[in-house]
């Protein structure tokens, strides 16, 4: 696993549990410590790997740069320099014909490096504020979505040069529930989360208004979800996340020192995960292992581990009179074998 702190630190992490214990601390790989000339000089805000490749990642920090690192040397193959703080990056998971780094800064132009040139190629206009979070749909390789400090989502197709393909409202286009103002806004203050679904279909949102918000992904409506009050006060980018090969699927987001767990399509509020001692930033959640990764103010990454399910137990027995079977699992019933045999 890889992280950044507000240090400017990165640590590569093994996150395999070979102590087979509930309790245990991940060891740590490598490091582009304090010590090292290619640190970044502030708090790195964004880490992720190159999504078809370990071999490199890239990181981005308030001291106005995005560095994309080898990661066999840990040192920078790139630096991007910007002209404000950087809050967020984000690859594709799914391009191919494209190779393109989305990222938000202080500055509300958002910027597009194409790491195979190694240099800015486009700019998308249309925020009206500082850019909080970028995020690539993984469902389509082109489109992107965008999050600021003026209260508006925008989705864009990076292949047209006229602007955006449209902008969340949060009231679906009910004039009357709408304020004065001329633009659509997705809440009521600032946005700063993004997240798609796995199946790209949806998108979540998050505010400083304490609301999130799901979107249908295609037509830009608001599906109207109640979640509740979920309280965010962030100043910078919150990283949520969405649950993997789960039914129902669950949505992970940071409140205060805690994390709280939502059901994604009812809103329902299922637990409140505490452990920190101070606010939660980010979490990241783990496909393979079915485990929640948690970062805070605290310095502390928390795993959080699923319970196993203690097996269902066949209940054994004989054939009671008149030739009935004992109870079994259906799973292991002979569906096949006709009475004659």
């Amino acid at each position: 696993m890889l992280s950044g702190g507000a240090d400017g630190v990165i640590v590569v992490y093994d996150l395999e549990n070979n102590s087979r214990k509930p309790q245990y601390t991940c060891k740590a790989v490598c490091t582009v410590g304090r010590s090292s000339q290619y640190v970044h000089r502030f708090s790195v805000e964004t880490v992720q790997w190159y999504p078809h490749d370990t071999g490199m990642f890239v990181s981005s920090s308030f001291d106005k740069t995005m560095k994309v690192w080898d990661t066999e040397t840990l040192k920078p193959a790139e630096v991007f320099q910007f002209e404000g703080n950087v809050y967020c990056h984000h690859m594709s998971p799914i391009a191919r014909k494209h190779s393109l780094i989305a990222v938000g800064t202080k500055d509300q132009k958002v910027q597009l490096c194409d790491l195979k040139s190694g240099s800015r190629i486009q700019v998308l206009q249309g925020h009206r504020g500082e850019v909080l979070s970028v995020r690539w749909s993984p469902r389509y390789e082109h489109i992107l979505a965008t999050a600021s400090t003026d209260s508006r989502v925008l989705v864009w197709d990076v292949r047209r040069a006229s602007g955006s393909l449209f902008s969340l409202d949060q009231h679906n286009g009910d004039k009357s529930k709408a304020s004065s103002e001329a633009v659509n806004t997705a809440h009521n203050g600032r946005v700063n989360g993004l997240c798609f679904t796995v199946d790209g279909l949806y998108l979540l949102t998050t505010g400083t208004d304490d609301r999130m918000r799901l979107w249908n992904s295609a037509n830009g409506k608001n599906t109207l979800v109640n979640y509740g009050k979920v309280s965010n006060e962030s100043r910078k980018g919150l990283k949520i996340t969405v649950s993997r090969s789960c039914s129902p699927e669950f949505v992970f987001v940071p409140c205060g020192s805690s994390v709280a767990v939502y059901t994604l399509h009812t809103g329902e509020l299922v637990t409140m995960l505490r452990g920190h001692y101070n606010n939660v930033d980010c979490c990241q959640f783990h496909p393979d292992y079915q485990e929640l990764y948690s970062g805070g103010k605290d310095c502390n990454i928390l795993a959080w581990v699923p319970v196993v399910r203690p097996p269902d137990v066949e209940e054994e027995g004989t054939a009671a009179k008149g030739g009935s079977q004992a109870t079994v699992n259906p799973a292991f019933e002979d569906a096949w074998s006709s009475d004659e045999d």
